[in-house]
């Protein structure tokens, strides 16, 4: 007995017989944004399953920090995000002083305000440049690296250095502001404010740029909410959620600290939340800049103890940092050491959502969607 089947030509081939296959992006690979792997699963061109493998830089620096005292882990807290050094020092400092009882003076607090914001300005800038690379746009990059540039003066000549600032210091900063540097800091931020028409014009009114991002890689406020998704990602999907309004650290409760949301939750409303925040930031800057100018002359840090200990007990302290919410866990049994220092970084929760956000999307989006979640492997693997 024979049978007949007639076979379709193409996509409706539907009696041909087919496998998924399995593709591996990364660990270094262009699309990965440094040495994270995905291991995708595909049906034609349209992905099935992501996953996220992640370890490859792994550096214990939880397990490090036990073994250095509290002035030595700030130096290890500020590279697992190297974007956000500044603000990766001052959650860990927050820890400790809570710890201790340490009250840094009022000059040290608006201070740690001005250069937390100026850092969070340099974190997104470096996103809103590279982002675009990701969908063919090189020149947005040139434009964000001339602003990152005008405010890395200002930090560098605070600090001393570019990446890994080292400023913060357990009872204030290390050393006083330098004489005419807040003139020049409003300088700076009037200069990035107008460099940042620039870049917005090069890519918010872009229809290719909208076409690659708009609906695309959409995570959904719930979704947001069940990950621990935090920082512009998740307002971007509308969760109203930021410590610097909801939970005031420093001396933020003094200031108006407007939210910037998206209920879309795409590829194009992370980017524009972005874009949006660093506006905020700027506002932030100047406004901790004129405080600072109106209070007395006195002193940026408190003296203390040349052996540091922190007494038996623990705390958690945590910030808003510029990828979203990072924590520190912090227990001692009164040593100079801590027992423990655990590191809830934003990072590592934001790319868990990864595969809900590609499952069922082409693979020619994975790169959008990819980039579009503004992470650091360092911050991931810690």
């Amino acid at each position: 007995m024979s049978t007949e089947r007639t076979v379709a030509i193409g996509s409706g081939a539907t009696h041909l017989g087919s496998e998924d296959m399995v593709l591996n992006i990364g660990p270094q690979h262009p699309a990965t944004h440094g040495v994270l792997r995905l291991r995708i699963v595909l049906d034609g061109e349209r992905i099935t399953d992501v996953e996220p493998i992640i370890g490859y830089m792994h550096r214990g620096a939880e397990k490090l920090f036990e073994v250095r005292d509290y002035r030595q882990i700030i130096v290890l807290a500020n590279r697992h995000d190297w974007l956000s050094a500044f603000a990766n020092e001052l959650g860990v400092v927050l820890a400790v002083e809570r710890m201790t009882g340490i009250e840094p003076p009022v000059r040290a607090v608006w201070a740690r305000m001005l250069l937390a914001e100026l850092n969070r300005v340099l974190n997104h800038l470096m996103f809103l440049g590279s982002y675009p690379i990701e969908l063919g746009a090189i020149t947005p990059i040139f434009y964000a690296f001339r602003e990152r540039e005008t405010l890395q003066a200002v930090m560098e000549e605070v600090s001393g250095g570019r990446m890994h600032y080292m400023f913060n210091r357990v009872g204030g900063l290390k050393e006083d502001l330098p004489l005419g540097w807040l003139d020049r800091v409003r300088v700076a931020v009037e200069d990035v404010r107008r460099g940042m028409r620039d870049i917005e014009n090069l890519i918010r009114g872009n229809e290719i740029f909208h076409a690659r991002t708009r609906g695309i890689g959409v995570l959904t406020r719930d979704q947001a909410a069940e990950y621990g998704v935090s920082g512009p990602i998740a307002r971007a999907s509308g969760l109203d959620f930021d410590l610097r309004r909801d939970e005031p650290y420093l001396a933020y409760g003094e200031l108006d600290v407007p939210v910037v949301t998206r209920t879309e939750g795409d590829c194009l409303a992370r980017f524009e939340c972005l874009a949006d925040q660093v506006h905020v930031s700027l506002d932030l800057a100047t406004a901790c800049a004129d405080r600072l100018s109106t209070l007395p002359a006195g002193p940026i840090n408190v003296r203390t103890p040349k052996i540091l200990k922190a007494p038996a007990g623990h705390t958690y302290a945590w910030t808003e940092n510029p990828l979203g919410i990072n924590g520190y866990y912090l227990v001692s049994r009164g040593e100079k050491t801590p027992w423990r220092m655990k590191l809830r970084s934003a990072s590592f929760n934001n790319v868990q959502a990864i595969p809900e956000l590609m499952r069922g999307s082409l693979l020619a989006d994975m790169i959008a969607i990819l980039g579009s979640m503004f992470f650091v492997v360092g911050d991931i693997d810690k």
